[in-house]
């Protein structure tokens, strides 16, 4: 499948899909949305000092990259286990500028180059475990307090916005466990709220009114 890399108005890059006419990011800002989607939304919202975060759809590595920086800042302890069908190649992720310094960049270029499907330690606390899988096929051993959920949009990627794949997320979350996610569309809401989460919608990064937060209120066998 065809990629292009594409300026966005942070001064971010993304990746464009013209056989999906789809991009990776939003074009108002990539690493502007990501920070507050997944790290002002999700990560900070979590108040333990021990985090077990799951993310569907590792991308460009942005996510884990964002969360890595602001675990620098506490040190808290984060196991972040991310799935990817598809890992992108490193050609690409070579011409994208995520990070602001050169420290940044030993940082970024860590993360992938780290080995897939095994844990890596990027530091004492913090451990990752890059899995190349299909969500579908993916089986949870860890029960996570924190779920990125960053897949293609429902339209252009629907298998991935099921009751079942949200029921299966929700049975993989701790109890009071969050799951954040950019999109907010009304389909979205009333299937998570019949896996069993409860919904709330949230101001949205630039460019989106509004995004999801979706709680685990209570155990469901």
């Amino acid at each position: 499948m065809k990629i292009e890399v594409i300026n966005t108005r942070d001064g971010s890059k993304s990746l464009f899909l013209p056989d999906l006419n789809e991009t990776y990011h939003s074009k108002f800002g990539a690493r502007t949305e990501s920070e507050h989607v997944y790290i002002g939304a999700g990560y900070h919202f979590i108040k333990q000092s021990a985090i077990n975060i799951l993310e569907v759809g590792f991308g460009t590595g942005l996510n884990v990259f964002l969360t890595y920086l602001e675990h620098q800042k506490n040190n808290r302890k984060i196991y972040y286990e991310s799935l990817e069908k598809y890992p992108l190649s490193l050609d690409i992720i070579e011409q994208l500028n995520s990070f602001d310094s050169g420290a940044e960049k030993i940082i970024f270029e860590r993360i992938h180059h780290a080995a897939w499907d095994e844990n890596v330690i990027l530091n004492d606390n913090f451990v990752l475990c890059k899995r190349k899988v299909d969500l579908i096929d993916y089986q949870p051993v860890n029960k996570f307090d924190l779920i990125y959920f960053d897949a293609f949009a429902p339209d252009k990627q629907p298998e991935m916005w099921t009751f079942e794949v949200f029921k299966k997320l929700y049975n993989s979350m701790s109890e009071k466990g969050i799951l954040v996610t950019y999109s907010a569309k009304g389909k979205v809401r009333r299937t998570m709220q019949a896996a069993g989460f409860e919904v709330n919608r949230v101001a949205g990064p630039p460019g989106k009114r509004e995004m999801i937060r979706a709680v685990k209120s209570e155990t469901i066998s």
